[in-house]
């Protein structure tokens, strides 16, 4: 596990656009180019408090998550949501509770309050990774989501952060773009 960096983004690509065409992991239903990925990888490394973390193995990236925004609004600015990206062969290996745990991790460090995921909800696997992690079942959003001809919904979950409940952290509002 490691920060990504600008030469993984290639590989950061082929793995979200493989669960773009594969799976309900994401619902994009059309891949990104490499000019998306570059326009995405800018906002993140503009922000300390979304970082972009990348699992390799044997010199091959094989996962990557990261921290975004929740929403633009300054009174969300102490919370953020996470996604997390395996490559299929590598699924059920620990990658993903690396990567989570290390976002949690940078999460506390840097204040936040509130960690949110928002995953399909017949992803059992990513919502078991979660809830070992100590996040929540807050709610489902029913048929929020359409791809592959069904429609999808929505398990959201939420982790609140204990060095962030005692008081408002030093986090920065988002930006003019926001």
């Amino acid at each position: 596990m490691r920060p990504a960096a600008r030469g993984d983004l290639p590989a950061i690509d082929r793995i979200y656009n493989d669960a773009i065409r594969e799976t309900t992991a994401t619902w994009d239903e059309e891949p990104w180019p490499i000019a998306r990925r570059e326009a995405w990888w800018a906002e993140h490394t503009a922000d300390p408090t979304t970082p972009v973390l990348v699992a390799e193995v044997a010199d091959e990236v094989v996962g990557f998550a990261y921290l975004s925004w929740y929403r633009p609004k300054s009174g969300y600015r102490f919370t953020r949501e996470d996604t997390v990206y395996i490559d299929p062969p590598w699924h059920g290996k620990g990658l993903g509770r690396a990567l989570l745990s290390r976002l949690v991790a940078h999460a506390e460090a840097v204040e936040l309050h509130t960690l949110l995921a928002f995953i399909d909800a017949t992803n059992t696997a990513s919502i078991r990774l979660h809830a070992s992690l100590g996040f929540d079942v807050i709610g489902t959003e029913r048929e929020v989501g359409y791809k592959f001809g069904r429609w999808l919904d929505a398990t959201a979950m939420q982790l609140l952060l204990p060095r962030g409940r005692s008081r408002p952290a030093k986090v920065a509002s988002p930006g003019p773009g926001y």
